[in-house]
């Protein structure tokens, strides 16, 4: 007989006794008194449990500690949980889980096809829906929110919800690598996977330190100039568009002609350069953003370059030494595919220094780490089968 079956046993024995009411509270007593023991009476003990935490608001609140049903709001969140492992705890998702119909350049995602099957809680880029949150089944005990500026105003949320929200700074591979290292220690922290966080952060400081040691003593003289070009930033773009602080190529010392040297590694994020620029500059070597490929025909990179007589009159275009690589961006930067392409680049910088590199082997090493699979085949399809080739531009 379960307890609450003999709780329910014991409370109509009671009614049927002139006792009623001193049996009953007999019941209720012994009836906590062997909760105590019950696993699930720990387990509520259990989530009752907090922490006290700084988020990058600079907010201290106690919140949930090791909580087991969380959801991830704003760009890139939800991909640091898989990071750290901890998908299983998410209890829905904002409508980009759900999109079809286009190629995902998010290998967080294609990893974790489960997770277009969960209940929506709001918009996409943290555009949150407190009524769709306080009608899921179960209720989230924590939320994490990345880019709150952008979305729905976290204190605001937390306030309509009364759930806590933990406010993240996604951070980056350049400059702000150290934000983006402590965001994932903060959330080991308060999910119980201490371990886990400091495992991925020297998965990337040990990646890293390997690609600027094979290219970091190259001769001036012997790095060729390149250009990155789709890079998508909110939404896909055309081959104009690029990033001046590229971080496989700061990785390799690379010369990209669209940083500025004076500014080292405070470079622009997203830019859009002008056609006449790109003619000047002409560099030896063109890499194109996949990403791209999700745009429409008039602002397709590919097609542009097919079809553009300007962009066809570059050195690079016409000596057919352009290359396809993984998006860097898609829903903010693909952490791990920053990393895949890298060493792909690596291989047409300096063949030599990157002799013994399989690029293709390398980005299934690097997702199997983060994601836990291995992707680069379902992508390189996804793509056109153009990953980590030369792109033939004759149509």
């Amino acid at each position: 007989m379960t307890r609450a079956t003999a709780t329910w046993w014991h409370f109509r024995t009671a009614r049927r006794s002139s006792g009623a009411f001193a049996a009953l509270v007999l019941v209720v007593v012994l009836s906590v008194a062997a909760g105590l023991s019950c696993p699930r009476t720990a387990l509520a003990a259990e989530e009752t449990k907090t922490v006290s935490i700084r988020d990058a608001l600079g907010r201290e609140q106690a919140v949930p500690l090791h909580p087991e049903r969380v959801l991830c709001s704003g760009s890139g969140c939800l991909r640091l949980l898989v990071y750290l492992g901890a998908q299983d705890r998410v209890v829905a998702v904002d409508s980009i889980e759900h999109r079809t119909g286009v190629a995902d350049a998010r290998p967080y995602a294609v990893a974790n096809p489960q997770f277009r099957d969960l209940p929506l809680f709001g918009e996409f880029r943290g555009q949150d829906n407190p009524e769709l949150i306080a009608g899921l089944d179960p209720q989230p005990q924590l939320i994490f929110k990345t880019y709150s500026e952008s979305g729905y105003d976290a204190v605001q949320l937390q306030e309509k919800t009364g759930i806590p929200v933990v406010v993240l700074d996604y951070g980056d591979l350049g400059r702000n690598r150290g934000a983006f290292y402590e965001t994932l220690r903060l959330m080991g922290t308060v999910l119980g996977v201490e371990e886990r966080a400091e495992a991925v952060i020297r998965f990337f400081e040990e990646a890293i330190a390997d690609l600027m040691r094979r290219a970091g003593d190259v001769p001036e003289a012997e790095r060729r100039s390149c250009y990155v070009g789709g890079i998508g930033s909110r939404g896909t773009h055309g081959f104009q568009s690029t990033e001046p602080g590229y971080p496989p190529f700061l990785f390799l010392s690379a010369r990209n002609v669209a940083a500025d040297p004076a500014r080292g590694d405070k470079q622009l994020r997203q830019a859009d350069i002008a056609k006449e620029q790109l003619l000047l500059w002409d560099p030896e070597l063109v890499f194109l953003d996949l990403g791209t490929l999700g745009s429409g025909k008039e602002v397709n990179g590919l097609i542009e370059l097919r079809t553009d007589p300007v962009y066809r009159s570059l050195s690079a275009v016409s000596g057919g030494d352009v290359y396809g690589v993984l998006p860097y961006n898609s829903y903010t930067t693909n952490y791990g595919s920053v990393l895949a392409d890298a060493y792909f680049i690596g291989t047409v910088l300096y063949p030599d220094r990157f002799a013994d590199v399989r690029p293709e082997a390398k980005a299934d090493e690097i997702y199997t780490f983060l994601v836990g699979k291995p992707l680069f085949a379902q992508l390189d399809e996804a793509f056109e089968g153009l990953v980590f080739k030369k792109i033939p531009l004759e149509e």
